[in-house]
């Protein structure tokens, strides 16, 4: 087999054994339906469970949290929630209610953002209250210190007062007010930007005789696993938190996997942040973040209560001693939205929040990952500004083509060695019939043959080495950025994060017929157009040199590049218009550089010998026994 023939085949074998090592060992969990319903049932266990505190606040000698409200209670505080009044969120990007109960945030849309393609579906669903399906919301609140009884603080049921008509929107905050009728009067003000930052100022007054002490906190609770977890090995799910410039990365497993930590009464993962951080839950493409103010210490915690199952995270601040007459503050934000890079830069860049553009699953090839994404986006945006349809789609063969330039020295000098190898072959031949059986002796004078002329049989394997991460890491961008997400190109691609929609099974649409589903084992033959085309671009590089003259070695790559079709054919439609464009150049630079060097490339010659292998194969034996 020659040099280039042996490198198509690294190449191949290579990107073949990391692709099907990801689908085989990692594959995605099934699909779940997001219109079924609910499970809100409280189990016996949970109704006995009321030891188990699930509000944050001063540890008491017991080991549970003053102001607890136990999973036993949960029903109670269902209908209670339903019953409570709500003061409406409008945004230009948020919609939803935060109920007086408790004053508790549980109701965002976002309204920028639908579950499916059509503006008809409904619009994503980020918080939801206890009742709902996969409940999921943020509480604040103070926790009563020493000298302080429990029932003197707001907690989760708590009744909040607004005023009548009021709105929370970016130009008109929003203040609940809780009298505790014993000395301590507590207001909680809501106020929004434009995008997805909440800032919440707690403050308690003191009317009383005597100095209190209390710890304003606030939290993040999630009622089971989302029902639209991906649960696959390139994204991450669930907690997501930096603490003084270290990020930490839990899936909701091995939360549920926490060594129980007494003070906190449930298993639990707890650190003291110094200066900077924050800690929330992170989604496919969306996110929920608690941020306390930068600079001040805090206390970060992440949790899982079994019995309830119910994961949460918390940031607790260093309490505080509120004297006679005076006003106890405290101000926690909380960003909930959506991951859109430019704007979750922002807020770090521009509104201080440290290490915020980590919260992005970058992965672990982030120094590929963060500058391929700026590069693509930065193209993006700028077709956009040019009024070019299917930007992104003409950003993804913008930036292949731009990588393949950044490659082509080390390509070139690729090519030029192989296209030496070539010329070599007669005087290898030689060497060949010479050492006969030793096999010893041949590799020495090949060596020494390639050191005269200067020639580097390796030099073709680096690009190929360099090509695959470069792939998995336009793959990450692709399946993790929102910006991908229903991401139109040309015609019938409208989603370049999702597979390419078409089928030969009914003609790529002219028939009336639909393809079969994922459910379907035939789906796998249901290709549509950009793998078609992916697998003809892999037989056209192929064609560029003869096949190999053993036939089982022929065989391999005849089958190769329908092999892979197959495999990459429900890949991110993203992700298969850059393996067809980057074919499309190496086929292009390969045919360039190969006729610099004086040798020509009978594709079309090496494409019908292909079809006729098995008779000439045939006919040589023949003419090697006369």
């Amino acid at each position: 087999m020659d040099n280039q023939n042996k490198n198509l085949l690294l190449a191949t074998v290579l990107s073949g054994l990391v692709i099907v090592g990801w689908t085989v060992l990692f594959p995605p969990s099934p699909a779940v339906d997001p219109n079924a319903p609910a499970e809100t049932t409280t189990s016996a266990s949970d109704q006995t469970a009321g030891s188990t505190a699930l509000t944050p606040g001063a540890e008491t000698p017991s080991g549970t949290a003053a102001g607890a409200t136990a999973p036993g209670e949960m029903n109670a505080t269902q209908t209670a929630e339903a019953q409570a009044a709500r003061v409406t969120i409008d945004t230009p990007r948020i919609s939803g209610s935060i109920s007086m109960l408790g004053g508790r945030l549980d109701d965002v849309e976002l309204k920028d953002y639908h579950v499916e393609l059509s503006d008809a579906s409904p619009l994503v669903t980020l918080m939801s209250p206890v009742g709902s399906q996969d409940p999921y919301y943020a509480l604040f609140g103070w926790a009563a210190g020493e000298g302080v009884d429990a029932s003197a603080v707001p907690g989760p049921d708590t009744l909040w007062q607004a005023e009548d008509g009021a709105t929370l929107t970016p130009d008109t905050p929003v203040t609940l007010t809780w009298d505790n009728g014993a000395g301590l009067v507590f207001r909680r003000e809501y106020a929004v930007d434009p995008d997805y930052m909440f800032t919440v100022t707690q403050s308690v007054e003191n009317t009383t005789d005597a100095a209190v002490s209390l710890r304003p906190y606030g939290l993040l609770r999630r009622h089971g696993e989302p029902s639209t977890l991906q649960n696959f090995f390139v994204l991450h799910e669930g907690l997501v938190r930096m603490s003084d410039g270290t990020l930490q990365e839990e899936k909701y497993k091995k939360m549920t996997e926490f060594d129980t930590d007494t003070r906190e009464g449930a298993p639990a993962d707890r650190v003291e942040v110094t200066e900077n951080g924050w800690i929330g839950f992170t989604d496919h493409y969306w996110m929920s973040t608690l941020i306390p103010q930068q600079g001040q210490p805090f206390r970060s915690v992440a949790k899982y209560y079994p019995n309830a199952d119910i994961y949460q995270t918390e940031a607790v601040m260093p309490l505080q001693e509120v004297a006679p007459g005076a006003i106890g503050v405290s101000e926690t934000r909380l960003f909930a939205g959506a991951k859109e890079t430019d704007t979750i830069r922002h807020y770090q860049d521009d509104e201080g929040v440290e290490g915020f553009i980590d919260s992005i699953d970058w992965g672990w090839f982030f120094f590929l990952t963060k500058p391929i994404f700026a590069v693509l986006h930065w193209i993006s945006v700028f077709f956009e500004g040019l009024g070019l349809k299917g930007h992104m789609g003409w950003a993804i063969i913008a930036l292949t083509i731009l990588l393949k330039a950044l490659l082509f020295p080390l390509a070139y000098k690729s090519y030029a060695s192989m296209a030496k190898m070539k010329e070599l072959q007669p005087q290898m031949e030689k060497l060949k019939e010479r050492a006969g059986d030793d096999r010893q002796k041949l590799q020495k004078e090949m060596m020494e043959l390639y050191k005269k002329e200067k020639v580097n049989p390796a030099a073709g394997c680096l690009p190929i080495l360099l090509q695959i991460p470069i792939f998995f890491s336009l793959y990450k961008v692709i399946f993790v950025t929102i910006e991908l997400r229903h991401a139109a190109w040309i015609g019938w691609i409208r989603d370049l994060s999702a597979p390419d929609p078409s089928s030969i099974l009914n003609l790529f649409g002219l028939l009336s017929f639909t393809p079969p589903g994922p459910d379907s084992f035939l789906h796998i033959l249901s290709l549509g157009v950009l793998p078609i085309l992916l697998g003809i671009s892999m037989w056209l590089q192929q064609k560029l040199n003869p096949a190999p003259a053993d036939k089982s070695q022929a065989m391999i790559f005849a089958w190769m590049p329908w092999v892979f079709m197959f495999m990459l054919g429900k890949f991110a439609s993203g992700l298969v218009l850059y393996w067809i464009t980057n074919n499309t150049i190496t086929f292009i630079q390969q045919y360039t550089i190969m006729r610099s060097h004086g040798f020509k490339p009978d594709v079309f010659g090496n494409i019908k010998n292909s079809m006729k292998f098995g008779k000439k194969d045939a006919g040589k034996k023949a003419g090697d026994k006369k």
